[in-house]
This record gives C-alpha cells, sequence and structure tokens, in this order.
C-alpha cells in the first residue's frame, strides 16, 4: 500500500515547508517534491497540514466511562470513594468497550498513539488493534505492601506481558501503580519484569505533597532516591504527574534517562498544589512528555487542548511568560513522547513510522496564519483534525471514522449498564 499526499505543508519539530509526503507500507519514503512515485491513494493536501501523531503517553483509556461521574474532589476521597469502588464492579467488555470509545476520541482529536494503564490487558488490546491504533499497555497492580498479594500481582503481570506479543502495534508494559499503593519490593520487581521481558514500566509519581510527606515518613528518605536505590530509574520509564520534585531529583532521573508524563488538565482538576518544574527538567535535559490522564478527571482526551494547558500553566504558575513555548510543547507532544515509547515516530522524515495527522486550515482559529505552531498550540482544537493516518493506513478521513456511531452506542450502554450494578 502507498499513499501520496501532495501540495500540503508539512509541520514537525523541525521544519515548516510546503510539499510532498509519499508513503510506502508504514514508513515515509520520502518529503518534498515527489514525482514518479506509484501510489495506491492520492490525498489532496490543498488548504491542510499535516503534523506527526500526537502521542498520548499517560492515561486510563476506558475510564471514558466515567467522565463526568465524579467531578470537584480532592484526588485521594476522589479514588477512595468513587473511582475505586466502581472499578471493583469492571468487567472485560465494559474495558473494551470504554476503550475503543477511548480510541475514537483520540483519533478524532489526532492522537496516534498512546500510552496506557489499566486492567483486562487483552480487553484494550482488541479494542486498539481494531481501531488501528498504536499503544503501549500496561498491566496495573496494587500490592497494598502485602506480600501474598504482591506474588499474585506479579504472576498475573508476567502472564500479561506474554500475552500482549500476539497484538500488532502493541508495546507490552508493567504497570505498578504509585508509591502509595504498591510496595518498593513491587517497585523492583516491576523493574526486574520489564527488562526480562524487554517491556516499559508506567508508574504514578510524586502526583501530590502528601504522597511525598507520607514516603518520608515511611521509609525515612525521599522517593526519588528510593527509587533509584532499587534500581527502578531508567530509561524504560514513564513516570506520570512528577509535580513534586526538588531540582536534584529531576537531576537524578535525567541521569538515569526516565521519561516524564506531565498531565496539566488532570493536575488542575485534582489541584495537587503545584506544577511540573519545567525549567528544571529543561536544564538537565529529562525527557518531557505529555498526557491527559483519564477522562475522569481532565474531561477529555483532547491533546491540542493538552498542549495550551501545559504552556499556559507553566507561565501562569512560574510568571514566566516565555516559559514553554509553542514550539516546545509541540516537539513535546509528538517528538519526545514517541521517544519515550521507543518508537521511531514524531518527525516528517524518510524512514520514520507513518503516523500523521492532517489537520483543516479552513477553521476560523487558523486565520489570519500569521504562525502555524503558535496557531496549531494555543488557537486548534482537536476538530481541526481531518485525515489519520497510523502505521501507514488512513484510520479518519474527511473527519469521520468508519462504525463512530456504533462505538459510541456500546459504549454508552456498557457505561450505564456499570453504574447499575
Amino acid at each position: 500500500m502507498s499513499i501520496l499526499i501532495k501540495d500540503v505543508k508539512i509541520v514537525d519539530a523541525r521544519k515548516a515547508v510546503e510539499g510532498d509526503i509519499y508513503i510506502e507500507e508504514n514508513r515515509i519514503a520520502e518529503v518534498g517534491e515527489v514525482k514518479g512515485k506509484k501510489d495506491d491513494i492520492v490525498i489532496d493536501g490543498k488548504g491542510k497540514a499535516v503534523i506527526p501523531g500526537l502521542v498520548n503517553t499517560h492515561t486510563h483509556a476506558a475510564m471514558v466511562l466515567f467522565r463526568s461521574y465524579a467531578d470537584d474532589m480532592p484526588l485521594m476521597e476522589w479514588l477512595e470513594k468513587k473511582i475505586w469502588p466502581l472499578e471493583a464492579k469492571l468487567k472485560p467488555d465494559d474495558i473494551y468497550h470504554g476503550t475503543k470509545l477511548a480510541c475514537l476520541e483520540m483519533i478524532k482529536s489526532g492522537t496516534t498513539a498512546f500510552n496506557d494503564m489499566y486492567f483486562e490487558v487483552e480487553s484494550i488490546a482488541k479494542a486498539v488493534e481494531e481501531m488501528g491504533m498504536r499503544a503501549c499497555i500496561s498491566s496495573a497492580f496494587f500490592d497494598f505492601f502485602d506480600k501474598q498479594r504482591l506474588e499474585e500481582s506479579l504472576k498475573k503481570v508476567e502472564d500479561d506481558l506474554k500475552k500482549l506479543r500476539k497484538f500488532k502495534n502493541v508495546i507490552p508494559a508493567v504497570g505498578p501503580h504509585a508509591p502509595y499503593t504498591v510496595s518498593l519490593d513491587g517497585l523492583k520487581a516491576s523493574m526486574e519484569l520489564a527488562e526480562k521481558y524487554d517491556a516499559l514500566v508506567h508508574f504514578h509519581l510524586a502526583e501530590t505533597k502528601g504522597e511525598i510527606e507520607e514516603f518520608k515518613k515511611k521509609y525515612g528518605k525521599g522517593i526519588v532516591e528510593a527509587l533509584n536505590e532499587i534500581g527502578f530509574l531508567n530509561e524504560r520509564l514513564i513516570a506520570a504527574h512528577c509535580v513534586w520534585l526538588s531540582e536534584e531529583e529531576i537531576r537524578l532521573m535525567a541521569e538515569k534517562n526516565v521519561n516524564v508524563s506531565h498531565c496539566p488538565a488532570s493536575n488542575m482538576k485534582l489541584c495537587v498544589g503545584s506544577a511540573l518544574n519545567y525549567s528544571a527538567m529543561k536544564k538537565y535535559s529529562l525527557n518531557v512528555t505529555l498526557g491527559t490522564d483519564s477522562a475522569a478527571s481532565n474531561n477529555n482526551l483532547d491533546m491540542f487542548e493538552e498542549m495550551k494547558f501545559a504552556t499556559l500553566l507553566q507561565k501562569y504558575h512560574y510568571s514566566a511568560p516565555t516559559l514553554m513555548n509553542a514550539a516546545e510543547i509541540f516537539e513535546i507532544a509528538t517528538l519526545n513522547g514517541a521517544k519515550a515509547l521507543g518508537i521511531k515516530a514524531g518527525l516528517i522524515e524518510s524512514g520514520y513510522l507513518a503516523d500523521l495527522v492532517m489537520i483543516d486550515l479552513k477553521k476560523p482559529y487558523f486565520t489570519p496564519g500569521h504562525n502555524l505552531i503558535a496557531d496549531i498550540v494555543y488557537s486548534a482544537k482537536g476538530d481541526c483534525v481531518d485525515t489519520v493516518i497510523i502505521d501507514g493506513k488512513v484510520v479518519m478521513e474527511g473527519g469521520k471514522v468508519e462504525g463512530e456511531e456504533k462505538i459510541m452506542e456500546e459504549a454508552r450502554e456498557a457505561a450505564l449498564d456499570l453504574i447499575s450494578r
């Protein structure tokens, strides 16, 4: 299968040019003036721009079923009184339908790959495969500091890692939930499993001040110091939130090549009390990426909106109007996310994966068009997405995904049934 995109604006973290894009199989083969190529599909790019697919590095996709179910609450109360009790009632079919809805929402707003932590990984992977997306999937586990539960959880996680190998475009990962739900023994064993199966690790870290204080009271040391001592810090780790970190902790994480997923909308909504120290992370070249968190705490999966929230939060919280400029957050949402997932994507260059998003520049918010990157970050919304190509296949065209009405209806029915149990 080959695709030729003609006469289009080409925008990534390295360039903004006009030309053609030629795709062979699942890779970009040529960028520029393309002539004399055989093509199966030709897409007219006039009045449009192509950007790399956005990469959402922290979410719990199936939690779209909980959208607007529990709002305006502190984090721990939200988890303990609303989210965890409802999650205990989830069935594999619920997670399948919820994940399909999340994939639909992400595709329609320009996300081509995401990093998911949840339960019933086969249900998640089946939905991802059917929707034609790319995803890193981790089996979430909690040992709650109980040795027997830890042994049972690790066995299940290992089984899940094996199951995920059979799915296309799925990157297996281990998902120890957080320092307040998983013991240090559990975290150490998680990383050892990831190394054994060449998987990634997805983890919540330093989301609240209380989490930091409780950990220090329990262990007599800081979280990052303890994680380093057990060998948990390395390039496999994608750590979500990372709001309450000292500069020294950031330096150590950068030295160990850890990846951070910044989730500004969720952090603001759940009122975590601070903002990511992006200046220090940039200073030490820590790989910062972008995530929406779940639709239960956001309440959508729109990465265009998330880019804007991220940069505005930095400017407001630190009183620094130049901090995290438009070009930086665009790179964070594309190239940096791809790097964290270990995929060759995020740039529109020969040899890169054909995970591409075509946006409609005829939207009012792209006018007059002084600076396209600034328009994408500060003006655009997910509804600017016209066409999405993932792994060299067109999964959305003209703003429509095949079967989207059925996907939404089945997810709605699953959510209502779940609430009634």
